[in-house]
């Protein structure tokens, strides 16, 4: 009679005894709190005080979800990236975590910093007539709201058909970006979709806020430089100011107007990743503008301001108001 156990496989037991020595179990990594570290680390890894990154989990929390990071975790994951512009990898290496999971952190923030974008960008502003003290006080140009620029955002070059449309005059890859802030550096405007190619004047005649404009809503004007027509609600300088009353014009336009350009550079310089993103160009626009969102919240709650290279217009106005005024 054949024995009921004849098509089972032998037991080898020195297979049993090799895997068993061998076996590596799974570990979980620590992940330290990030809170537990000096202000000065916090600062110089996420650009956010405790108090800021604690306000950010508060903020966020009902709109990130994890079975593996805490919200804390999650909005560290995606500000170290943000302030340091380093590869996926090397964040995640930092963090003890996979790609995978430093991409889906970012992915989950810059989603749930969209449900803020209302309130945190508002054109002109809750305080209209605060605004235009603010800049009328900087060289007394009179009923200011915005200072309008664009800047350009370098990306990887995308694929496709219209890769050329993002290659820009510098010869680079990127996105176009405009924005108008405020006198105290808050971003008030933001749009970010147009390839580098697109001319600023095209990207501000085709926005929803050049038609308010046109329809007379704001009670104010914008300050431009000589990219864009003048029209009554922007003004920009004279192509050759003569002596005296223009030359004078030019001057508190000028000064007035390097608002935007610092607040580029305390944008640039708070998050490092907008000085290249490797990333397609629909992502690079939804981090452009988590980075504009985080940048008021930064400058709301009056976070540290980054130090910036003074440019040279910057200089050569500060330079001008000091011995030639």
């Amino acid at each position: 009679m054949a024995s009921p156990f004849m098509n089972e496989r032998p037991i080898d037991i020195g297979a049993q005894i090799i895997r068993r020595e061998f076996h590596i179990e799974r570990v979980l990594r620590n992940r330290q709190d990030p809170l537990l570290l000096l202000e000065e680390i916090l600062y110089e890894r996420y650009r956010f005080s405790q108090g800021g990154i604690l306000y950010l989990k508060d903020l966020l929390a009902p709109y990130i979800r994890s079975w593996a990071l805490t919200t804390t975790q999650t909005v560290c994951i995606a500000l170290r990236f943000l302030a340091s512009g380093s590869f996926l990898y090397t964040v995640g290496d930092a963090e003890h975590l996979s790609k995978s999971a430093v991409c889906q952190a970012i992915r989950k923030v810059c989603l749930a910093l969209k449900h803020f974008l209302r309130v945190s960008i508002v054109f002109p502003g809750h305080l209209r007539v605060q605004t235009k003290e603010a800049f009328h006080a900087v060289a007394g140009f009179p009923n200011v709201i915005g200072a309008l620029d664009c800047t350009q955002i370098r990306i990887k070059a995308p694929s496709g058909p219209n890769e050329p449309e993002y290659v820009n005059r510098k010869g680079f890859h990127s996105i176009n970006v405009q924005m108008i802030c405020d006198a105290s550096y808050l971003v008030s405007n933001v749009e970010a979709k147009w390839p580098g190619s697109v001319h600023e004047s095209r990207i501000f005649k085709e926005s929803h806020l050049y038609q308010t404009f046109e329809q007379g809503h704001h009670g104010g004007i914008l300050l431009g430089d000589r990219g864009y027509a003048c029209r009554n609600f922007l003004m920009t300088p004279f192509p050759d100011p003569n002596p005296g009353p223009q030359t004078r014009y030019n001057a508190a336009l000028s000064r007035t107007r390097a608002r935007i350009e610092m607040a580029f550079g305390h944008l640039k310089e708070r998050f490092q990743c907008l000085k290249r993103l490797r990333v397609a160009p629909d992502r690079a626009c939804d981090i452009i503008v988590t980075c504009s969102v985080l940048h008021n919240i930064a400058t709301i709650r009056k976070e540290r301001v980054p130090e910036v290279l003074v440019h040279g217009r910057a200089a050569r106005d500060r330079i001008l108001a000091q011995y030639f005024q």
